[in-house]
């Protein structure tokens, strides 16, 4: 009995510190700083959270509202997507919307969703950008969330392209 527990005693520590690294969940890049935000390993308040979409504040606010919808499984940016993700597209600016509401934005005609177009983003997990008003984001803020420029997409204008693309799968 005595060498039973010397033995277990033995392999236990051996297979606690080898074996802690288990399989990542699925939908879970453990590099994507948004996918330790959305898993609360970062401290970071989440304003929404549930199995589809999550939303947080952005570090770096371009607008008095400035949030960021991101799906809460890890999804590549704008560009990797395909027809079959325009609900999603559709689900996030509903939740940036309803955000938005939550903290007394009132008027949705003075305000910005959109996304940066690869290789201007600095997250590859995708990320909707929420931004009110819009009247009132400073010169650098109007440059980095330009409409109609080789950067930045809206929403409609993503779910416009993927509507065109061919189903896939």
């Amino acid at each position: 009995m005595a060498e039973v527990q010397a033995t277990q005693s033995v392999k236990e520590p051996h297979v606690d510190i080898s074996e802690t690294n288990s399989p990542t969940p699925e939908g879970y890049d453990k590099k994507c700083i948004f996918c330790k935000i959305v898993n609360n390993e970062m401290g970071t308040e989440l304003l929404h959270h549930d199995e589809e979409i999550s939303c947080f504040r952005d570090i770096k606010p371009a607008a008095p509202h400035h949030y960021l919808v991101v799906p809460t499984k890890h999804v590549g940016n704008c560009k990797s997507l395909s027809k079959d993700h325009v609900v999603l597209v559709k689900q996030m600016v509903d939740k940036g919307k309803e955000i938005l509401q939550k903290n007394n934005v009132t008027d949705l005609t003075d305000v910005r969703f959109g996304f940066h177009w690869p290789p201007f983003c600095s997250v590859t997990h995708l990320h909707l950008h929420v931004l009110a008003p819009a009247s009132q984001m400073g010169f650098m803020s109007r440059l980095f969330y330009r409409l109609n420029s080789y950067w930045f997409i809206t929403a409609d204008q993503l779910i416009e392209l993927l509507n065109s693309k061919g189903d896939t799968n």
